[in-house]
């Protein structure tokens, strides 16, 4: 019978996370596994209106989305979040809160972040524009057992992608493909679910997930 546990992505922006996320929970459903992704930024925007970025706000928000992961994973559904999660003992709240919990750290230097940043948003909080920026004016702190550590700017993305899958495969938290119940669920399939969540009113970023 499948159980449901909890992928938790951690790691600055830019550093992967919402990319390597995206890719497993599309073949998860392509498994005919039962998944759900929250993004953080999709949760801030549609869940946590009015959390700012004070340490508080940001572990009030954290907190939030682990709980909706452990209501999923009761369910025996699979949740797979990506969320900057800058402190350790949020995520170590979260992680005795879930119990099947498997954390992937993203981990990319500053230096590449910054040349990735199509946003500017590295260089507008370097220069002050933009306050409370995580990894420049609040802190990141790094995990210290993370199950899964990407080096994303020394591996490719299907490298990561298949770093996580392997490793969840060995730990027994899904079957290999071979054993699974392949389905047709496709980028078709979950575009439609997006555009329904916009025409009722929810933010249309959700189209970046």
């Amino acid at each position: 019978m499948e159980k449901g546990f909890t992928i938790w992505y951690t790691g600055l922006s830019g550093a992967g996370k919402s990319t390597n996320s995206y890719r497993v929970y599309m073949e998860l459903k392509r498994r005919g596994l039962k998944a759900e992704l929250l993004d953080g930024d999709i949760i801030r925007t549609n869940f946590s209106q009015g959390l700012g970025f004070s340490k508080n706000d940001r572990d009030v928000n954290i907190r939030r989305i682990g709980f909706v992961s452990y209501l999923l994973n009761r369910n025996d559904i699979i949740s797979i979040v990506a969320a900057i999660s800058p402190y350790r003992e949020t995520r170590r709240l979260n992680r005795e809160l879930l119990g099947d919990y498997v954390e992937v750290f993203c981990d990319c230097p500053l230096d590449v972040l910054e040349r990735r940043d199509t946003k500017g948003l590295y260089k507008k909080a370097l220069s002050g524009e933009i306050a409370n920026f995580t990894g420049i004016s609040d802190p990141y702190e790094r995990p210290e057992n993370a199950e899964i550590i990407l080096k994303t700017a020394e591996e490719s993305e299907d490298e990561s992608f298949e770093k996580v899958l392997l490793y969840l495969e060995s730990k027994g938290y899904i079957l290999p493909e071979s054993e699974c119940n392949v389905c047709d669920y496709s980028e078709k399939e979950e575009k439609k679910n997006k555009e329904h969540l916009i025409t009722l009113g929810f933010a249309n970023n959700i189209s970046n997930i």
